[in-house]
């Protein structure tokens, strides 16, 4: 596996979430697999080329996912907003922070109560079904969930003004955020791979 791979899955060991560590492993070892199949040139079989080349595109995206599961999973929207003011960054960038950290759990609920019904009337939504019914997933899932996307950002961008979020001043919270000897090793540790690639080290 890639070292830096490695390093970013290693915070989510680190906090307890074995079963997302273990699951980002599966999945980053499933897409070096498929990228490092060699599929022909020439002839019929050329268009399977495009497999290894997602894989490929989905596996430099992982850092970013598994680093996002980590911050979504380990912070609250309090613990961010205090570690977000304490570094003193602009309440027009701390605003919509907090508003995509409630996005997805919100979409997420969404998502769930939307198989629920489905269950209910007898619709298939789990297992491989996106897959084997594309058309009635995209008729029963993902229309209602972008058309609940739109109005669930705008009821968390009003929520957000008003808890004052927005207003002029000093703010202050009941969490208290604080770097500590862990906050500085894990610093580091992403620090070093910025520092050695360009020597070539890495």
């Amino acid at each position: 596996m890639d070292p830096r791979a490695k390093l970013f899955l290693l915070p989510l060991f680190l906090s307890g979430r074995i079963r997302s560590g273990v699951r980002f492993t599966l999945i980053y070892g499933a897409l070096l697999a498929l990228s490092l199949i060699e599929p022909p040139t020439e002839g019929r079989g050329a268009w399977l080329a495009i497999f290894p080349m997602i894989a490929v595109g989905i596996r430099m995206l992982l850092p970013c996912l598994i680093t996002g599961a980590f911050a979504f999973t380990t912070t609250s929207p309090g613990e961010f907003t205090a570690a977000l003011r304490r570094m003193h960054v602009p309440e027009a960038v701390i605003i919509p922070c907090i508003v995509v950290i409630r996005f997805f759990p919100t979409l997420r609920e969404d998502y769930r109560h939307i198989r629920n019904a489905m269950a209910l009337r007898g619709i298939p939504s789990g297992g491989g079904s996106p897959l084997r019914h594309p058309a009635q997933s995209l008729e029963y899932i993902i229309v209602p969930l972008l058309m609940n996307a739109t109005v669930v950002a705008q009821d968390l961008s009003v929520a957000a003004m008003t808890k004052g979020l927005g207003n002029p001043g000093r703010h202050t919270s009941m969490t208290d955020i604080r770097i500590g000897i862990p906050d500085w090793a894990i610093m580091i540790l992403c620090a070093l791979p910025l520092i050695l690639f360009p020597t070539g080290v890495l």
